[in-house]
């Protein structure tokens, strides 16, 4: 009987508790839960009319901001993170990373130009905006909005941000990208502690201790990349290595 109550072990680990409650339901179906209750929201207590006072959907605003505020606010470390790991994690094998970045940008100008022509398609077609009243609209404004045209040359200065911190604060991706590609590439040049610092953020090395085994640059870099997610998932368990002493012991007479 007291096997039972006992949680199962898989290859000496012990295995998770099963969910319970409100753990049951999936992300998937958080979100269509949350569509529905939207919809109601929307459904039963529309917007008032002017001067009239009351609850309405609208006034739960503040939530969708807050949530997007945080979705924006992961967007630098996420995208900085995963491109220096990326490519400095495959600093010895550089010709990967070439084929890698060739195939991401193919991908990047085929997907855009598909984005294109189904974004002309929809105008000729739906051909929106027709019937649209711009009488309120003002020649000065529209004389500020025929000066702000977009260039090539335009392009190409907007994406060399003038600081990290400021491309980041304001989510210039455009500028992240650039920015991480270069600190990447610089640092797979690097070699040493350093390296392994910016790559695992916790200088713990697993090597420690154990004798160096001879292997191919390629080898070198499965192994690296394959054993970097678990050094980083064990960072928070394993300690922090202790400072040594300065001091030394006095001469035995």
């Amino acid at each position: 009987m007291s096997s039972l109550a006992e949680p199962r072990s898989m290859g000496g680990a012990v295995a998770a508790p099963p969910p319970r409650g409100l753990q049951r339901i999936s992300q998937t179906q958080w979100i269509v839960i949350s569509m529905i209750v939207g919809i109601l929201l929307g459904y039963l207590f529309p917007d008032h009319p002017p001067g009239q006072s009351g609850f309405q959907a609208s006034s739960l605003n503040f939530l969708s901001t807050i949530f997007l505020r945080m979705i924006k606010s992961l967007i630098v470390p996420l995208l900085f993170a995963t491109l220096v790991v990326g490519i400095a994690g495959h600093g010895d094998d550089m010709k990967r990373v070439g084929k890698l970045a060739f195939r991401s940008i193919l991908y990047f100008e085929v997907v855009t130009t598909f984005a294109l022509v189904v974004g002309l398609l929809a105008v000729n077609i739906v051909k929106p905006g027709v019937g649209v009243n711009l009488a309120s609209a003002t020649a000065q404004a529209g004389t500020e909005f025929a000066r702000k045209q977009t260039t090539f040359i335009g392009v190409v200065e907007h994406t060399v941000p003038q600081s990290f911190f400021e491309a980041a604060s304001a989510n210039e991706v455009l500028q992240i990208v650039f920015f991480a590609i270069i600190f990447a590439v610089a640092l797979s040049q690097v070699q040493g502690p350093a390296k392994t610092f910016m790559l695992t953020a916790c200088a713990i090395d697993d090597s420690r201790g154990a004798a160096p085994s001879p292997s191919t640059p390629s080898s070198r870099t499965s192994s690296a990349s394959a054993s970097a997610p678990a050094r980083v998932a064990r960072c928070a368990s394993q300690p922090f290595p202790a400072p040594r002493s300065s001091t030394r012991s006095a001469p035995v007479a």
